[in-house]
């Protein structure tokens, strides 16, 4: 799936993550991630992101995440809606 256009999804509350999805020129998935769980969490927010990228089915795509310790499904949730709304 490629991505056409910069979208969004998510908030900056806690418990919740913003999600931003841009199109790249380079091949692949890229994924930035500024967390306040980080250092605990860090490898595995990008653990997800990339499955649910992969899931997906993206390529030639640049996700930034700025998360405020969301859980799992919501990483999950709010990829899922910036790649619906970049279509």
């Amino acid at each position: 799936m490629k991505i056409n256009k910069v979208a969004k999804a998510g908030t900056l509350e806690s418990n919740d993550v913003l999600i931003m999805v841009m199109p790249s020129d380079k091949a692949g998935v890229e994924v930035e991630i500024e967390s306040i769980v980080m250092k605990q969490f860090g490898e595995q927010i990008h653990k997800v992101l990339v499955e649910k990228a992969k899931e997906l089915g993206l390529d030639g795509v640049k996700i930034q995440a700025q998360d405020k310790g969301a859980l799992d499904y919501t990483l999950k949730a709010r990829l899922e809606t910036a790649v619906m709304r970049a279509q």
